[in-house]
């Protein structure tokens, strides 16, 4: 029962990446594949204690497929494409793309960070990066699995405007209790903010992160209580022009 569920997980893996035939129904794993997964495995020993590396290398070839069980495996791609709006095609991209970053199928913090900070070495994104990463970790887990990723890549892309909008709110609510207070606004534009750099043309003002919640909160807050709820977020999000026409920049992404 063992290897069936594995040999079923390694297809809905190569199906992913491309290597699998749907049509014939692909091969079955060969010793070049098992050293494959071997390989892929070895890439993450940096992460791991010396005792554990030490332990990993004496592992033989029959221990290959023990060792690929460590590796998170996603779900098949029809199961995929009914969650997501992407097509085939779109998921083995995004799938080949999300492997070579994390050949273990999974994102820790700390590799999402160093992931995010190529795309803004002039700052740093840090905090931001730790706030998506909450955003993208809804199993609350401590890890981004590819069905993570893409389930949530799904919404911000291809979402209609209340999807994308409800994913917004759920990141800038920090502690997840229903609404936006000026603090968690704060938390989250001082990270933006560090993230762009102090380097950026015209240069931003050490008060700018304050002075952008207070316009947010005088945009938002309806009934002046001092927090933004769904309801007021989506609302003013909805009436105001320049906030849908940044929505629709994400249309043709992929």
């Amino acid at each position: 029962m063992k290897t069936k569920n594995l040999e079923q997980s390694l297809s809905d893996s190569r199906e992913l990446d491309g290597s699998y035939d749907q049509l014939t129904g692909g091969n079955t794993p060969t010793i070049k594949s098992k050293k494959t997964i071997k390989q892929r495995f070895l890439k993450l020993l940096p992460c791991c204690t010396p005792s554990v590396a030490a332990s990993v290398s004496q592992c033989n070839v029959e221990d290959d497929f023990e060792l690929s069980t460590v590796c998170h495996r996603p779900e098949g791609l029809d199961k995929l494409q009914e969650q997501t709006k992407f097509t085939k095609k779109e998921l083995q991209v995004l799938y080949r793309g999300f492997k070579n970053e994390c050949p273990s199928g999974v994102v820790n913090e700390e590799t999402f960070k160093t992931i995010y900070s190529k795309f803004f070495p002039q700052g740093d994104s840090g905090a931001y990066a730790h706030f998506l990463f909450e955003a993208f970790d809804t199993n609350k887990n401590g890890s981004v699995s590819f069905e993570d990723f893409v389930i949530g890549l799904s919404i911000i892309l291809r979402g209609t405007i209340n999807d994308r909008l409800n994913w917004a709110f759920n990141l800038y609510d920090l502690n997840k209790d229903g609404c936006i207070t000026k603090e968690e606004m704060m938390d989250i534009m001082k990270s933006i903010y560090d993230m762009m750099g102090k380097y950026t043309y015209p240069c931003m003002q050490d008060e700018a992160p304050r002075e952008h919640v207070e316009s947010f909160f005088q945009k938002m807050d309806r009934n002046n209580d001092g927090v933004v709820t769904i309801d007021e977020f989506i609302e003013s999000c909805q009436k105001d022009e320049n906030i849908m026409q940044s929505m629709q920049l994400f249309d043709n992404v992929i």
